[in-house]
């Protein structure tokens, strides 16, 4: 069975500014992605690059949403990215969505998906042996503005067998 995996913008963006995007087509094969989280991708100069790559390597997939409406309804609440990633993520009957923002976490939970984010990849990569450590990476998600309590950090450290 095909796993399916949609994401929004946080976890691909901040991956790619770790220089770890790659970590995505290890772990689930082929990512979807819908029109408003390539367009916030592009919008930044740093991340841009990597996305031009990941979409032509085919590991990251632009797939259309057919329900324009049901991202309407949730635009009255969640950013763009997060609105279609949510719509898209129902249509494909994804088994995961990558999304780090509390609201669109809050929403999507209740709408029954099972969710990760950028710190849930980490340590999936950590489990998997596709990267060393997870402690250098926290660093730098912090250096690049990504806000993780102290609390979190040692959880994370924990669960990683870093702690």
């Amino acid at each position: 069975m095909t796993t399916i995996v949609v994401s929004n913008t946080s976890p691909i963006s901040n991956l790619a500014l770790l220089g770890s995007l790659e970590v995505v087509a290890q772990l689930y094969g082929v990512v979807y992605i819908p029109e408003a989280v390539v367009r916030e991708l592009q919008a930044s100069p740093l991340v841009r690059p990597y996305l031009e790559v990941a979409l032509q390597q085919g590991f990251l997939r632009q797939v259309p949403l057919r329900d324009r409406q049901h991202v309407r309804l949730l635009q009255h609440i969640l950013d763009d990215g997060e609105s279609e990633a949510i719509a898209l993520a129902q249509e494909q009957r994804a088994d995961l969505l990558l999304i780090d923002e509390r609201a669109g976490r809050t929403v999507a939970a209740n709408l029954g998906l099972e969710i990760t984010g950028v710190l849930g990849i980490l340590l999936e990569a950590k489990t998997k042996t596709l990267i060393p450590r997870v402690e250098p990476l926290l660093t730098n998600l912090h250096a690049i503005g990504f806000r993780m309590s102290p609390a979190l950090v040692r959880r994370v450290l924990q669960a990683a067998g870093e702690a």
